[in-house]
């Protein structure tokens, strides 16, 4: 495994949300304060940037193009050609949207917070293609990091401010998690648990925001490994590249008054392990 590399260089106020798009071949990221949508093909190096209307939490791949994107009022589908239209508009004064997920059976979770991430002023939201909403968490802080273990029998999900990274039981034929429990709890001063991403072996990967680090904990809770980084601010991870054994790392410059200068670029680990292919939006 090498070092930490930058794919891009930036300065997002506040990077967010890595997500593969194996059918573009790129890696979909956002800068959620700046309202940007980012992509990155690393086979070519060709990036582009999309602003959008208003802060964006997070931009996932749709199964027949385009994407999905969490909004502060609400979800809202790009068409290929770049025509925007809303799927659910929700609008909530002192609230925006934050980190989303997209579930095995192709529904769309959505996170949101308020602006003062006040405790209880969030919430985690499953939604459907046709935009049916149903609310999974009513009292979240910081709604961060959603994922599915492999064998789709377990959702793994962070609150940030209570230091946990939960998971809950998935029965069959059920899309909604029961049995929520900490798998583990980061300490204090090592930051707080932020994006997550799931690898082939059901590893849990979490980026610590203020603690300059990605770490790996196992299906049981154990913490096997920890990326140092030269960011202080990692948001989220995510497996991309050729083969999926490429980690991304979004960061941040938001509240830091003297910021490494590499915070808010997309970095990269090689060789960090086998990811899995996420599934597209069904919308």
């Amino acid at each position: 495994m090498k070092g930490i590399e930058v794919a891009v260089r930036h300065d997002a106020l506040l990077g967010e949300g890595p997500t593969w798009d194996p059918a573009a071949e790129r890696l979909l990221w956002v800068d959620i304060l700046r309202s940007r949508v980012h992509t990155y093909a690393p086979a070519t190096g060709r990036r582009t940037v999309m602003a959008t209307d208003q802060h964006v939490g997070a931009a996932k791949p749709r199964v027949d193009g385009g994407i999905v994107v969490n909004l502060r009022n609400g979800v809202g589908l790009y068409d290929s050609d770049g025509a925007f239209r809303w799927l659910r508009r929700d609008p909530v004064p002192g609230r925006r949207a934050n980190d989303a997920a997209v579930a095995p059976d192709g529904s769309l979770w959505t996170g949101t917070m308020r602006y003062d991430e006040a405790p209880g002023g969030g919430t985690l939201t499953r939604i459907t293609p046709d935009g049916t909403a149903t609310t999974v968490l009513a009292d979240v802080a910081v709604s961060n990091g959603t994922g599915w273990s492999p064998d789709g029998r377990r959702m793994y999900y962070i609150d940030s401010p209570t230091r946990r990274i939960d998971v809950f039981d998935l029965r069959p034929d059920d899309p909604l998690p029961v049995n929520r429990r900490p798998l583990a709890v980061v300490e204090d001063g090592a930051g707080y648990p932020d994006g997550l991403t799931v690898d082939a072996a059901g590893c849990v990967w979490v980026a610590l925001w203020d603690g300059a680090a990605v770490r790996r904990y196992t299906p049981e809770g154990v913490l096997d490994r920890v990326v140092e980084l030269p960011v202080r601010r990692p948001t989220a991870c995510a497996f991309g590249g050729s083969g999926l054994t490429d980690l991304y790392v979004t960061s941040a410059r938001k509240g830091q008054a003297a910021p490494h200068p590499l915070s808010g670029s997309l970095l990269v680990l090689p060789g960090a392990g086998q990811g899995v292919t996420q599934p597209a939006f069904a919308g």
